[in-house]
């Protein structure tokens, strides 16, 4: 097959079967570590807003925690399409993703924000690295649910406003933020390694991509620039 340019186009790769049980594993274990990662953030969200310090913001944040739950009610349908009981997927991730909730729970308003751009950020980036090794159909669901909607704006927007109204907080949020990527890739390691299922994905099948060790180093790399970004975009010194 080519394109509009004459350039061949490589086939999608053929061995996405959720007949395999370890690529269903992998599958579930994917769609149910995100479910619950939604389901935090929505609680998170939630809380965050009723520390908010204005009404608009107040507004702004149950807006975005509401989407959160949308999140993950479509997680939560497309495992139920599959023959599976989200709480059941979700369950191996309850011990791990709260365990960095409480390890980073913010102490104010402003640390809240940086913790949902910042923490939750490189949570979705590694779902969003593993979704390049599964199906089309699974893939475009976790990207979709990845969706910043508004997101980013609201808390860069915020955070700035806040510095510019008082600097000194610039350096307290920037070592806050250096805490929770070092939280965050730990749980993210954690995650990769300790389920088995999600350690073949990313290894790989005959006729399904792969990441060898190289690639999974670059992987992290890419999670740490993605966060040095973000800090940026905050104003704050990654």
């Amino acid at each position: 097959m080519s394109d509009p340019d004459g350039a061949l186009t490589p086939p999608e790769p053929t061995g996405f079967d959720l007949a395999d049980p370890d690529y269903r594993a992998a599958v579930i274990d994917l769609l149910g570590g995100l479910g619950y990662a939604e389901l935090r953030a929505f609680s998170q969200l939630a809380g965050d807003a009723e520390l908010a310090p204005s009404l608009r913001q107040r507004s702004e944040l149950a807006f975005l925690a509401d989407q959160e739950l949308g999140h993950y009610a479509l997680l939560a349908d497309r495992l139920r399409s599959l023959g599976v009981d989200p709480e059941q997927a979700m369950a191996p991730f309850v011990a791990p993703i709260d365990a960095f909730h409480e390890r980073t729970r913010p102490s104010g308003w402003l640390e809240g924000l940086v913790k949902a751009y910042v923490g939750e950020g490189i949570a979705q980036d590694f779902y969003r690295e593993v979704a390049a090794y599964v199906d089309p159909a699974t893939r475009d669901l976790v990207i979709r649910v990845l969706d910043d909607n508004g997101r980013a704006d609201f808390v860069v927007s915020a955070v700035r406003e806040a510095i510019a109204a008082d600097p000194r907080v610039a350096g307290r949020l920037a070592l806050w933020g250096r805490r929770l990527v070092g939280e965050a890739l730990s749980q993210a390691q954690h995650v990769a390694v300790e389920r088995d299922a999600l350690t073949a994905l990313l290894i790989g099948a005959p006729g399904r991509p792969a990441a060898d060790l190289a690639e999974i180093g670059r992987m992290f790399v890419r999670l740490t620039d993605e966060h040095t970004r973000r800090m940026q975009r905050l104003g704050l010194a990654a």
